[in-house]
């Protein structure tokens, strides 16, 4: 339960409990991750985002709560949770950190994520509703690089839910053409290697200049 408006408190417990799936590759699902007494007042302190691509969180005005979703998201719950689930040894990983807010026509395209990404975490921070079941903009866990038809599990990006899963060659994923509001934290923990200390380096960079979002797939 959440003591105050500025704090909250992922749902640990069904993290810790979920299965993790092996189909069409190595993942965890997590539906309402955020509570759902809690979803009303994180949708209404979400900043305003009107451009694509991915922000780190010091490049945008975060109301109190949200900054307290960041610490929870970057914290060592999650991560303790996350590589004991997966038997990951996770302890000294650099992690990564970005907000979606807006997604654009050439977002969603098949894609897997950089090899300097050792785990995907994705949180969807967006009302359910009639404009998801058309199936835009919801994720897809896909079979092979080819087809976004071809795919074992389709994700809806909303109401607080958690999808993780360890990055590799066959992680492909993306989702149907869609364009408009749609929020996502995303969080990577990272490798040690120089590739990904070049991606750090330009997450710290754009998180200072406060201007161009960062190039990404889009989730």
């Amino acid at each position: 339960m959440t003591t105050s408006d500025s704090t909250i408190q992922p749902d640990y417990a069904a993290l810790t409990q979920a299965p993790v799936c092996a189909e069409p590759f190595t993942h965890i699902m997590v539906p309402h991750f955020i509570r759902k007494d809690d979803l009303p007042r994180v949708f209404a302190s979400l900043p305003a985002i009107s451009s694509g691509g991915s922000f780190p969180p010091q490049s945008l005005k975060l109301s109190s709560l949200v900054q307290a979703l960041v610490r929870e998201m970057e914290g060592p719950e999650l991560r303790g949770i996350i590589a004991r689930k997966l038997g990951l040894d996770l302890e000294n990983a650099p992690s990564m950190l970005t907000i979606r807010g807006r997604t654009r026509e050439k977002d969603g395209r098949i894609h897997t994520d950089s090899v300097a990404k050792r785990v995907t975490i994705l949180l969807y921070l967006n009302p359910a509703g009639p404009g998801w079941e058309k199936q835009e903009g919801c994720l897809r866990l896909l079979r092979g690089p080819h087809d976004i038809e071809d795919y074992a599990k389709e994700v809806q990006p909303v109401d607080g839910t958690l999808l993780v899963f360890p990055n590799g060659p066959t992680t492909w994923h993306g989702h149907k053409q869609f364009v408009g509001s749609r929020y996502t934290i995303q969080l990577n923990y990272m490798t040690e290697d120089a590739k990904a200390r070049s991606e750090l380096r330009r997450h710290k960079l754009s998180a200072l200049a406060k201007k161009l979002p960062l190039p990404a797939m889009g989730y």
